[in-house]
């Protein structure tokens, strides 16, 4: 076999192993090197240290170069062309290739005398250092999304005027000093780590803040009737839940960073104990994002039934009942850009308000308005119409039945 690398997926990313001259050929080969990153495998000392019978394994690493996709419909595609299959290690799956002289494809190897992918050491190291790799790969995203938005965080966090939710502030400064601290050291020792370890709750706290406030928002909407009433309070909640949003994404980045920093220190201090802290972590970071995703999901469905009761007032309220629409098709606009970070799918689809003369011919849009017409007689139709078009618009309603 003139060229061999080895695969190893976690279900995030995919890491491909080899000499640095194979990973890049094969890499290339599928399109995929200019997505990829240095996973940077030199980092498992500390866990060569301590397994038995790792030495060669050791060895074989220092001479090795390895690179990191983050798993995407691009290169999802290797998993299932390569056969990838479960390792003895929680999560994850691996797979060893070769490219014979003669043969110009990449093929699967069954047998291959050596490989360190049969170490279990080796695999929980190379795991542990991905999962952090698909934690900052999502903070990236995080960031590009944040930057696309016109109002700061910290702004954001102190017009909120909530003592606990200022916290997160101090929180981000902490964290980000961590994080700097270990990309210049290549570690994170016991003082970096005192700083930030008890920032979780303040993070989680205003998790749970957040979420109380975007059900306060839904619940203001969905609770008012009137059509000039809802005008405002969908204005209101589109920025307010903009802004929660932000808060929330920024939270998403600040645990993200939290976790990479906690799996840094787990890898130092007690090796042996990283493959439970990374199941963990991947379990406590999808639970978050299912929370959120739920929360979301229910905030859309109630503005959604919002946006349909001004729908159906077309006829005495056509302008108003667009905006409506329009502001609550907005937030859930803003809605799918906050979840695309998170990998959440995005699938809600932007409501039609109802023309006024599509209107004019719906029973149900009659009835709507010859009621309001009944308690209130002086209602205007449009900007411009008065109470004699409403009465029109009752007797046709009654002729409807």
């Amino acid at each position: 076999m003139d060229s061999k690398i080895q695969l190893i997926s976690d279900g995030d990313g995919l890491a491909v192993l080899g000499s640095r001259t194979d990973v890049e050929r094969f890499l290339a080969s599928e399109g995929l090197l200019s997505l990829s990153k240095d996973l940077g495998l030199h980092r498992l000392g500390p866990l060569l240290r301590t397994g038995a019978g790792v030495a060669q394994a050791g060895s074989e690493i220092a001479t090795h170069s390895s690179r990191w996709l983050k798993l995407t419909k691009e290169s999802a595609h290797l998993y299932k062309k390569y056969g990838l299959i479960e390792s003895k290690t929680p999560g994850v799956s691996y797979a060893m290739v070769g490219k014979p002289g003669s043969i110009k494809s990449w093929i699967q190897v069954t047998e291959w005398p050596g490989s360190f992918l049969t170490n279990p050491a080796i695999l929980s190291g190379a795991a542990g250092i991905m999962a952090q790799f698909a934690m900052q790969h999502e903070m990236n995203e995080i960031k590009s999304y944040l930057a696309t938005i016109d109002k700061k965080v910290d702004d954001v966090l102190r017009d909120q005027k909530n003592a606990e939710l200022a916290k997160v502030i101090g929180a981000g400064f902490d964290i980000e000093s961590a994080m700097s601290v270990r990309e210049q050291t290549g570690r994170v020792d016991a003082i970096t780590w005192s700083t930030v370890h008890g920032r979780t709750h303040t993070i989680t706290d205003a998790l749970g803040w957040t979420v109380l406030r975007l059900d306060a928002l839904a619940e203001r909407v969905e609770s008012t009737k009137k059509i000039g009433d809802l005008s405002r309070a969908a204005e209101a909640a589109e920025s307010g839940v903009r802004e929660l949003l932000i808060v929330l994404a920024h939270c998403f980045e600040l645990q993200d960073a939290l976790d990479v920093l906690r799996l840094d220190r787990v890898l130092n201090e007690s090796p042996n104990e990283l493959d439970g802290h990374r199941l963990a972590l991947n379990a406590d970071r999808q639970k978050r994002r299912e929370r959120i995703a739920r929360e979301t999901e229910h905030l859309m469905t109630r503005m959604d039934a919002a946006a349909g009761t001004a729908d159906s007032n077309v006829l005495l309220h056509s302008t108003t009942s667009r905006a409506v629409v329009g502001a609550i098709n907005r937030v859930g606009i803003a809605v799918d850009d906050f979840h695309r970070p998170l990998g959440i799918e995005c699938g809600r689809r932007s409501l039609e308000a109802t023309r006024w003369w599509d209107a004019v011919q719906d029973p149900g849009q009659l009835k709507n308005a010859a009621a309001e017409v009944g308690r209130n007689p002086v209602v205007r139709v449009g900007a411009a119409g008065l109470s004699v078009g409403a009465v029109v618009l009752a007797k046709n309603a009654k002729k409807l039945g």
